[in-house]
C-alpha cells in the first residue's frame, strides 16, 4: 500500500458530495461551520469566482480545488460588481443544486461537499495541513487530464442524478482528497503541505517513516537515506513539511497508534512498542499531545461510539 493510501486508510476518510453550486454574476452564498471532525472542500469546473475564508481570499478557475481542514465558515463569490445576490436551494436524491437568486445565467459550476474522519488518526491528518489548501489541478499536464475525467464523471452523474450516484459521486470525491495530498499547492497556500514533498529525497523519506514507523529513526539514519549532511537535512525537511523530524515522526506515530487500537485488541504497551516508543509513558504524553486523550480513554471511547453506530470526537 503507498503512503497517501495508507494516511486516508488510516483517518478513515468518508466523502459526501453536498451540491452543485450553479451561480450567476454578483452572488455571494455563505457556507456554514461544519463539524468538529469535518473539513469542507470546492472543486470548480468551470467559470472563476472567489472564496473568502477569514483574512485569506483565494481567486480559483477550472481545476481549481479548496480544502478547508478545519471546516470553518467562508464565502463563494461570484464575479460582476459588488455581490448583491443570495442564493436558493432545490433538493435532490443525492445532492443540493444552490442557484442565485432571481436565476440568471450560471458563471460557474463548482462542486461542495466535506470529509468526515475519525477522532485519532483522522484528526492528526486534518490538523497538520495548511489552512485552507489551494490546489489547481490545470497547472500541470498529468493533473489536468486526470482532473477532465473526474469532472466528466462527476457532472454526468450529477445531471443523471439516478441510483448510485450519491455513492459514486462520494468516491470521486475521495479520489479528489488524494490528489490533493499528493499535489503542490499554490502560492496561495502559505505553509508546506507535507504530504506532497516536492523535493524527492525528503518525500522518499516521508513515506519510508509513513510505511514504517515503528523503526528506529535517527537523524543520522534518515540523513543517510536522504544521501545529505545532517543539517542540510534538517534544513530540507523542515522547509519542505513545516515541521521538525521529531514532531513529524510524532504524529505519524500516534496516527498508526490510533488506528491500531481502534481496530486490534494489542494492549497499550504493544501498541507503543509497535509505533517506536520504548516506554508506555512517552507514548502516553506524545498521544495526548496530539489527541487530547490518552490512549486507553481513546481506545474506550471509540468502543463506545462503535457500539452507539456513532463516531466519537
Amino acid at each position: 500500500m503507498d503512503a497517501i493510501s495508507r494516511l486516508l486508510r488510516m483517518a478513515r476518510v468518508m466523502a459526501t458530495l453536498d451540491r452543485r453550486c450553479l451561480l450567476g454574476r454578483g452572488t455571494r452564498m455563505e457556507v456554514s461551520q461544519r463539524g468538529v471532525l469535518e473539513a469542507q472542500f470546492h472543486i470548480l469546473l468551470e467559470g472563476e469566482c472567489q472564496v473568502q475564508v477569514g483574512s485569506t481570499l483565494l481567486k480559483m478557475k477550472p481545476g481549481d480545488l479548496v480544502l478547508i481542514p478545519n471546516g470553518s465558515p467562508h464565502r463563494v463569490i461570484t464575479p460582476g460588481g459588488i455581490p448583491s445576490l443570495g442564493t436558493t436551494e432545490s433538493a435532490g436524491d443525492a445532492f443540493v443544486t444552490t442557484r442565485s437568486d432571481g436565476g440568471g445565467a450560471p458563471v460557474i459550476d463548482l462542486f461542495c461537499g466535506h470529509y468526515t474522519f475519525d477522532a485519532g488518526a483522522g484528526a492528526v491528518l486534518f490538523r497538520s495541513l495548511p489552512d485552507p489548501v489551494h490546489v489547481s489541478f490545470g497547472d500541470s499536464a498529468d493533473s489536468d487530464d486526470v482532473l477532465r475525467m473526474l469532472s466528466t464523471l462527476m457532472r454526468g452523474e450529477a445531471q443523471r442524478e439516478g441510483s448510485g450516484t450519491a455513492a459514486i459521486l462520494s468516491a470521486l470525491s475521495t479520489v479528489l482528497l488524494a490528489l490533493v495530498l499528493r499535489s503542490s499547492a499554490s502560492s496561495t497556500t502559505k505553509s508546506a503541505l507535507w504530504t506532497a514533498a516536492s523535493d524527492e529525497h525528503i518525500a522518499g523519506v516521508i513515506e519510508d517513516i509513513l510505511l514504517n514507523p515503528g523503526e528506529d529513526w535517527t537523524i543520522e539514519r534518515l540523513s543517510r537515506a536522504a544521501a545529505m549532511s545532517r543539517a542540510t537535512f534538517l534544513r530540507r525537511f523542515g522547509r519542505q513539511t513545516g515541521m521538525t523530524v521529531g514532531a513529524f515522526l510524532a504524529k505519524v506515530r500516534v496516527m498508526t497508534a490510533a488506528e491500531l487500537l481502534s481496530s486490534s485488541d494489542a494492549t497499550v504497551a504493544t501498541v507503543a512498542w509497535e509505533v517506536g516508543y520504548q516506554s508506555e509513558s512517552a507514548f502516553s504524553r506524545a498521544f495526548r499531545a496530539e489527541v487530547g486523550t490518552t490512549p486507553a480513554r481513546f481506545r474506550r471511547d471509540q468502543q463506545r461510539g462503535a457500539q452507539d453506530g456513532s463516531s466519537t470526537p
